[in-house]
């Protein structure tokens, strides 16, 4: 009899099984394929990996600004997969070394009831449930998969060429991601999105600055656009990211009872579900799809199941956004549009990268910090950055959005001369 089986080895599942072990609980995870989910195996690592890559071609190219002289780069697109392939591999290896301890089913998990699951035909019997097994690209009926032409995010990873041109159906975090990356590496890109600009969601000045960004370098931007008007033809490869879906198929929910809405996991704050002894964590429940906020989950929905009495809130408004374009974007908190929409009376502070002594030597002055404050109070409500390091340097502001730190007490901190944090107090 376990304590906990945990059903899914993604970050919300592998953070929920270190955290269990770290209590004193008996557990056990099981997941159908890798570990590591989505994030290390056909999201965040493999995806960073490739954009490493192309970041050092970018700077290579532009190596003679800095007084180097080199040779016409190539790309070697066979070995930049391999060493993608490397990094998922060994990261793997680690998440596997700090499993020891809690044992790891590999198979198809179907939950028989709230204390039994069967993988694969053999039955284990639990005290406590955690479903955490994530999502997958949401799949357009129009625009069905094919693996060929038609494609998701997960097949444009595994790409053995690159190609001449790519339509990109969807301007959110995926498409735009995948575009600054393919076009570094000399793709022909296209993005097409529906809503009125590029990263729906996202602070209206940033996404016009990534936007104006991604023209100058070639590729097509077109918003307020349905793809369905455009001809395929045209396109080598076609990558639908229009979202994901949560992954709950066939897992016996419904037999059970736990309540779903548009195949979603419905969870309360301190992400229990509907039966008693069955919790859940990641994007299988969670609107927020982003593998920090579901580690995050999984961390507290384990330390809910050891102590039930004493329940911690998973609710948070402070999850820091991460974008890995050229220029990188990162957010925390309200942007602009949304503080004035929850009725503040706001503060803008504002600084251009050009200013910015760090950004000249980097040769990266595209961007601007900015962050938003409430006129009465001075407490930071929120910041949107585009520019360099933008994705390290929100980290900073997440603090001081989660310790709802005033105006006053970031501005006195001395950040270091000359670097890139330095333009957060010079925006205050």
């Amino acid at each position: 009899m376990y304590d906990l089986a945990i059903i899914g080895a993604g970050w919300a599942g592998f953070n929920a099984a270190q955290e269990a072990k770290q209590l004193g609980l008996k557990a056990v995870i099981i997941d159908k394929s890798h570990i590591g989910g989505t994030c290390l195996n056909l999201g965040c690592i493999p995806t960073k990996a490739l954009i490493q890559s192309a970041k050092i071609f970018n700077s290579i190219k532009k190596s003679s600004t800095f007084g180097i002289n080199t040779t016409a780069p190539e790309i070697d697109f066979v070995k930049i997969q391999e060493r993608k392939e490397k990094i998922v591999q060994q990261l793997r290896l680690g998440m596997q070394s700090m499993l020891k301890g809690i044992d790891f089913l590999a198979g198809v998990a179907r939950i028989v009831s709230p204390q039994e699951i069967e993988i694969s035909g053999k039955r284990i019997q639990t005290r406590s449930i955690l479903i955490a097994t994530g999502s997958r690209p949401y799949e357009l009926p129009q625009f069905k998969f094919d693996s060929k032409k038609i494609i998701s995010s997960d097949e444009m990873l595994g790409l053995k060429s690159i190609p001449d041109s790519i339509l990109i159906i969807g301007g959110g975090v995926i498409g735009c991601e995948f575009a600054s990356l393919f076009s570094i590496l000399g793709s022909k890109v296209s993005i097409v999105e529906k809503m009125p600009q590029v990263l729906p969601g996202e602070d209206n000045e940033v996404a016009r600055k990534l936007e104006s960004s991604f023209r100058k370098k070639g590729i097509k931007v077109s918003t307020n656009t349905d793809a369905a008007a455009l001809s395929l033809a045209d396109f080598d490869i076609v990558l639908v990211c229009v979202g994901r879906s949560p992954q709950t198929q066939g897992l016996g929910l419904e037999e059970l009872g736990v309540r779903l809405e548009k195949g979603r996991i419905v969870a309360d704050d301190f992400l229990s579900t509907n039966i008693n002894n069955i919790y859940t964590a990641g994007d299988c429940c969670s609107r927020i799809m982003l593998a920090h906020f579901a580690g995050f989950q999984g961390r507290i929905a384990a330390q809910n199941i050891k102590n039930p009495e004493n329940r911690k809130s998973s609710a948070s408004s402070c999850v820091p956004g991460c974008i890995f374009t050229d220029p990188e974007i990162g957010s925390v908190g309200l942007n602009e549009e949304k503080a004035k929409a929850s009725g503040f009376e706001i503060e803008i502070h504002k600084f251009d990268f050009q200013g910015s002594g760090m950004s000249r030597i980097l040769d990266e002055t595209e961007g601007f910090v900015k962050i938003i404050s409430d006129k009465k109070t001075g407490i930071v409500l929120g910041s949107s950055i585009i520019g360099p390091k933008a994705t390290e340097l929100i980290g900073i502001l997440t603090l001081a959005v989660s310790s709802r730190l005033k105006v006053e007490d970031l501005r006195n901190v001395i950040f270091a001369h000359p670097t890139l944090s330095e333009s957060i107090s010079e925006a205050l």
